[in-house]
């Protein structure tokens, strides 16, 4: 046992797929049947010819995790604790798949699931199995969330978590248990039997047209930053994608203009979206197709050059740099724009995602109303 070799094989299977097997060598005796065997089903697979974005994140996942798998046997076989029965389902530790699928989260919501996977490691116990996982501690999981927002007292985070953190938090634990039935590694289909954690609704801040054009004219010590943000207020993309952007995305036609072919980093959604010539103005002169357009950053220098250049302008507003992109939907609706179209401009998948700005500015409209007050 002590020279065993366990390596990774993928075998073609159909719909353009390869199960990922475990060759064993020299073979192992299954002690069931007396049998030798050296391939051991892992039940995962790849995708032999990744079409998008979403398959070729599916195949960094999975290898990862087929990894961890393969390393894990191996210790187990070097200390004569597993005999590998070839029918015995595959065990796979949660924390070990929960953090293979946060650590490839290489995009907008890396940090999100960074952050639900210290909930996960605090509530489930350090060796609980997929497989051992029972419907009623994903529910308890779910409660215990809930109890952390109403408290405002949690261990792992000293200004605890809101409704909406909570919802967020356990969709991914919703995500990685549907991954794992979409690969076989569960046998139920627990996702579906669990009830989503509902967001509340929230305060959406947005900039009026005036505001935004004191942000024009007031300075800001980082012109690159400035210049981004207002390129997101003219075509209402996220800071993930502006940050990804690349020259060779920045396209134009003599019948169409302008406009963005662009993949987006949250969905995976291939986009085209057409854009004013005033927003390509910002971008300054064209660089090499495959450089950035701009180079962006989370840091708090950053943000804090936002609130600096934000007070410049005379805003006394908590702006973000998505607040630019709740900025761009707003004012589309004021000025006309029909759902449909925004909701496509905006890249949501669904009409009731883009329905939240139209409430915005019903709010708006409303307390506007209230502005005007006589004395009778």
């Amino acid at each position: 046992m002590k020279n065993i070799r366990i390596t990774l094989r993928t075998k073609p299977i159909k719909n353009n797929k390869e199960s990922i097997r475990l060759d064993c060598a020299p073979p192992l005796v299954n002690p069931a049947t007396g049998k030798k065997t050296r391939w051991i089903y892992t039940g995962l697979f790849l995708y032999a010819k990744p079409k998008n974005q979403l398959e070729r994140e599916h195949n960094k996942e999975t290898k990862a995790l087929a990894e961890s798998i393969r390393a894990q046997r191996l210790l187990e076989v070097q200390a004569g604790q597993y005999g590998f029965i070839e029918e015995k389902a595959v065990e796979v530790n949660l924390i070990e798949y929960y953090t293979a699928l946060a650590i490839k989260r290489d995009n907008g919501e890396y940090g999100v699931w960074q952050c639900s996977l210290k909930h996960i490691k605090e509530f489930f116990e350090p060796n609980k199995t997929l497989n051992d996982l029972k419907l009623s501690e994903c529910e308890a999981y779910r409660e215990y969330l809930l109890q952390a927002a109403q408290n405002n007292n949690f261990k792992t985070e000293k200004t605890g978590i809101s409704q909406n953190t909570a919802s967020v938090y356990f969709s991914k634990l919703k995500t990685a248990l549907k991954e794992a039935y979409k690969k076989e590694i569960l046998k139920t289909d627990l996702n579906g039997r669990l009830p989503i954690i509902r967001a509340t609704e929230t305060d959406r801040q947005f900039l009026s047209m005036e505001e935004l054009q004191a942000l024009v004219n007031a300075d800001c010590r980082r012109p690159e930053l400035k210049q981004a943000a207002l390129f997101s207020a003219l075509t209402g993309m996220r800071h993930s994608d502006i940050k990804k952007l690349t020259w060779c995305e920045v396209q134009h036609s003599k019948t169409g203009g302008y406009f963005l072919r662009y993949r987006q980093q949250k969905t995976g959604g291939s986009e085209l979206l057409p854009v004013s010539e005033q927003a390509v103005s910002l971008l300054g002169e064209r660089g090499e197709d495959s450089s950035k357009v701009f180079e962006l950053d989370y840091s708090k220098h950053n943000n804090d050059l936002l609130k600096e250049w934000v007070k410049n302008a005379g805003i006394t507003k908590h702006i973000t740099f998505h607040s630019f992109r709740h900025t761009y939907a707003t004012l589309q609706i004021s000025l006309g724009t029909d759902l449909f179209t925004l909701s496509k401009m905006l890249g949501h998948r669904e009409l009731k995602t883009t329905q939240i700005y139209a409430k915005v500015m019903d709010k708006a409209k409303q307390e506007a109303a209230n502005k005007i007050k006589l004395n009778f």
